[in-house]
């Protein structure tokens, strides 16, 4: 990987992963602020920021924004995450210069119009109406919450509520914007057929206008666990079971990567071959990890009808505690494969290398090469990887949401039994 690394002087870092035999790049820019940087008063307001960046600037309009990017065949999108924020356009080569300005256009000079504000928020109430009627958005909103209730900005749906959605007014979302978009903050990250002292100079002369100072980091997280049970007429029952994972820099941050793919990492997991395969009781049935900057999540979703639910329960955890007691090294070696060939896929692409260099830059102050990355986890052991099984799904309480007919289905406490949980609480 050939990637260049500049700091500018208001803390911006600039960085570029250069793929000479393109004729395309991806250039985005990368804040380390999300839903979880919000106060409760506002919450959903880094997802509507990111949406009114679109609708218009002091020189461009809504539909000028859209037509200069698109006029040109390029692309132009955002996304908001728990922790980090993230706008990026893909053009051909001779448009990068277009597309950066673009982007920078739309991040310092809003106008956010206030008509635009009354549609993008009714747009947005749109789109949280379209969560609440799917089951399987609205499990993992549920989960999350459960997770770590929602008097934590982490706990909350990144979408906010049509409460808080409708309460913004354009001083509030300039002053969230003022608030957490800093040079230090921030990362100017392209890949593909991008000249990095190209992109460094024209950085200084526009990017070089946020401000270079601190931002109040967000509050600490803390897993809580529990229970989130929504019976309701559908035709599937949808379930995720977690447990407490483990934050990016912990060191068992990619032995929880591992397990979650020997568990249900793909169509020769531990999971989807029990459950899918020799007992046909799900169209899949998938596990994940999340890692946060300083906490996780580690869970397993399926969806199922109500007459399997309780056969499909009792198999996962039948699995679950299986997994600190008989992991072998072929499924061991199998996962590292896995993780290994998705991270050179992903090189093959300048969209995925922009924003992975951009996230590990913001989370580990560094670039981290795939080669570090596959040391860590070939280091890692049959019994590393058991003990771990051991210690997440025996020691953690365990957080269940389930959307759907779910009347009879075994509850928290009968799965902490069957698990064998042991928690704090259990030896008082």
């Amino acid at each position: 990987m050939s990637v260049n690394i500049t700091k500018l002087e208001n803390g911006l870092t600039v960085v570029t992963d250069s793929m000479p035999h393109l004729e395309s790049a991806a250039l985005g820019v990368w804040i380390k602020s999300g839903s979880r940087n919000e106060t409760q008063d506002q919450h959903g307001i880094a997802h509507l920021l990111e949406h009114m960046a679109f609708k218009g600037t002091k020189k461009r309009t809504a539909l000028q924004i859209a037509e200069e990017i698109e006029n040109v065949g390029g692309e132009l999108n955002a996304a908001t995450s728990t922790e980090t924020t993230a706008y990026y356009a893909r053009v051909l080569k001779p448009e990068v210069s277009h597309a950066a300005d673009i982007l920078y256009d739309i991040l310092a000079n809003s106008s956010f119009d206030e008509q635009e504000l009354t549609r993008e928020k009714h747009v947005i109430l749109q789109e949280i109406g379209a969560s609440l009627d799917s089951p399987d958005d609205l499990v993992f909103d549920n989960f999350q919450s459960t997770c770590f209730g929602n008097n934590q900005p982490i706990g909350r749906p990144i979408l906010g509520t049509p409460e808080t959605v409708e309460g913004f007014s354009t001083n509030q979302i300039r002053s969230y914007l003022d608030a957490h978009y800093h040079g230090p903050n921030m990362v100017l990250s392209a890949s593909g057929a991008v000249d990095h002292d190209a992109l460094v100079k024209q950085a200084e002369g526009s990017f070089s206008s946020f401000q270079n100072s601190d931002t109040e980091a967000a509050s600490s997280a803390s897993y809580i666990g529990g229970e989130s049970i929504i019976e309701d007429d559908f035709q599937e029952a949808q379930l995720v079971l977690g447990f407490e994972g483990r934050a990016y820099h912990v060191k068992d941050f990619y032995a929880s990567q591992l397990l979650a793919t020997i568990l249900g990492g793909g169509m020769s997991s531990r999971l989807f071959q029990e459950v899918r395969e020799k007992h046909g009781l799900c169209y899949s049935i998938s596990s994940f990890h999340w890692g946060f900057s300083d906490s996780g999540v580690f869970g397993i979703h399926a969806a199922t009808g109500p007459e399997d639910l309780q056969e499909l329960i009792s198999l996962l955890l039948q699995e679950l505690k299986r997994s600190s007691e008989d992991i072998i090294q072929s499924e061991l070696d199998r996962a590292r494969a896995q993780i290994r060939s998705g991270l050179l896929m992903a090189m093959e692409s300048p969209a995925a290398r922009a924003g992975q260099v951009a996230r590990q830059i913001l989370l580990f102050g560094r670039q981290i090469p795939n080669d570090e990355l596959m040391e860590r986890l070939d280091a890692l052991s049959v019994e590393r990887v058991r003990d771990l099984a051991g210690r997440i799904f025996h020691e953690s309480i365990p957080t269940l949401s389930a959307v759907g007919p779910v009347k009879d289905m075994p509850r928290l406490d009968e799965i902490k039994e069957r698990l064998g949980v042991r928690t704090p609480e259990a030896a008082e």
